[in-house]
């Protein structure tokens, strides 16, 4: 699958009342807790690649994010996969892969038509919301791309609010937070 996905910093309390005001479904709650590895063969860091264990309430999923596809969203392919943490974070220690951060967040997610909202809190970043929409391998990310930042235009965000920083890259840029 492709994941179209922009992310942008947000006044949550604001993002809410617009939420409401479009009548988007609220979905769930989710206390994410992400662990990210390093590739003991490349740097994923200069790969633009990602690959962590995401724990949601006892529950574990491996995720595999390749290369950005553009450079203004955060579009990409993604493979995921539900695994047993302790087992999987073990067999990529045996193969040499070393834990290379973490990021925990509170995620609520919203459905408005098509698109996914995730209204994301994270310790020690702040406020941010995403917005994404799952593409088929075949579909062109372009059309999608454009529709998502139509979408966040009724919440004062524009392309070049877009963030395409991972929030563990921000995480690791400052140290203090």
């Amino acid at each position: 699958m492709i994941e179209v996905e922009v992310k942008a910093k947000a006044d949550l309390s604001k993002v809410r009342s617009i939420l409401e005001n479009i009548r988007a479904v609220k979905i769930r709650v989710e206390d994410q807790s992400d662990t990210y590895f390093a590739a003991p063969y490349r740097d994923f860091a200069k790969t633009d690649e990602a690959l962590r264990i995401r724990n949601l309430d006892g529950r574990a999923v491996l995720t595999y994010k390749g290369p950005k596809l553009d450079s203004v969203s955060k579009t990409r392919k993604e493979f995921e996969t539900v695994v047993d943490e302790k087992n999987t974070t073990e067999i990529l220690h045996a193969l040499g892969f070393s834990e290379a951060g973490a990021v925990r967040k509170r995620r609520e997610v919203f459905r408005a038509g098509d698109i996914t909202v995730c209204l994301d809190s994270v310790e020690g970043l702040g406020e941010f919301l995403e917005v994404e929409i799952v593409a088929g391998d075949t579909q062109e990310p372009g059309p999608i791309r454009l529709k998502l930042f139509e979408f966040l235009k009724q919440f004062g965000v524009s392309e070049e609010d877009s963030i395409r920083t991972s929030y563990l890259e921000m995480l690791l840029e400052n140290p203090e937070a």
